[in-house]
């Protein structure tokens, strides 16, 4: 699935495309993904100019005069800007045409992505509750340490809870806990002030690594250009079970948390 660098990179190949342009015309080749597509889509959104391309979490917020359009890439879907009239594949559900004749696809091939509608996208109730952004000046140690008192599930996934923080999945988890060298069974509410500093650090350091990298590819992701991220071959940790650890060249170990697989090594993460 798509995490916050992918959709993050998503944001920045689209945007220059999508800004102050005018919506002309709305393809829907379906009316439902993962939910059904809000019918404002088709009804408020033809005629309307493009004022900003924003991302809250793992959703893109194409945000006009009356309302915004608000796109779920779910576990397989992208958006790519094409040329109008291009023909549509089986898995291209959506096309937002626009005034400089170039269109906005959405494919998805798994359906389940999303794409609704809010009048204000910040009180949506998807969004109304969600964490801080880990790469905003808000979101530090003392913040994480702050949220993780009397906590005892672990720290793994208590920064997978997005209402403490957003956007970090399974793969940024592992990969910012190994950068700290924090134990990802360790329980949150006993980490000391000053190695929750190093983790804030770290997943800002991670994240934007990945962003610069385009994302990581693993299974559908690809990128606003059609092309795979690059991440996946700076990954430290995740995936890497019994090969050498980067630091002490010890085998990388897995255990199941929260039902998710978590990479880490024994004698570098206490």
């Amino acid at each position: 699935m798509p995490e916050l660098p992918e959709v993050e990179t998503s944001r920045r190949g689209i945007a220059p495309w999508l800004k102050d342009q005018e919506v002309k015309k709305v393809v829907m080749r379906r009316h439902n993904l993962r939910w059904p597509i809000a019918p404002e889509i088709e009804q408020k959104l033809p005629g309307q100019k493009i004022r900003s391309l924003n991302r809250r979490a793992k959703y893109l917020l194409i945000s006009t005069d009356v309302g915004t359009a608000m796109f779920h890439l779910g576990m397989s879907g992208s958006l790519r800007i094409i040329e109008t009239g291009i023909p549509a594949g089986i898995h291209d559900h959506v096309d937002i045409e626009l005034g400089s004749g170039k269109a906005l696809r959405f494919r998805d091939p798994r359906r389940f992505g999303s794409l609704l509608w809010a009048d204000d996208p910040f009180e949506h109730p998807l969004l109304r509750n969600l964490g801080p952004e880990p790469l905003s000046e808000t979101f530090d140690g003392n913040y994480l340490r702050e949220r993780a008192r009397s906590r005892r599930v672990s720290i793994k996934q208590f920064l997978m809870n997005p209402s403490v923080v957003v956007g970090i999945g399974n793969i940024y988890a592992s990969e910012s806990l190994y950068v700290a060298h924090i134990h990802p069974k360790r329980k949150a509410g006993c980490i000391a002030l000053h190695r929750m500093e190093s983790l804030s650090d770290a997943i800002k350091t991670v994240l934007s690594n990945a962003i610069d990298a385009g994302g990581t590819t693993l299974r559908d992701f690809h990128g606003s250009d059609g092309e795979p991220g690059y991440f996946q071959q700076q990954l430290k940790v995740y995936d890497r079970k019994d090969e050498p650890c980067l630091r002490c060249e010890r085998p990388i170990s897995m255990i199941v948390l929260g039902q998710r697989s978590t990479y880490y090594c024994k004698n570098c993460q206490q």
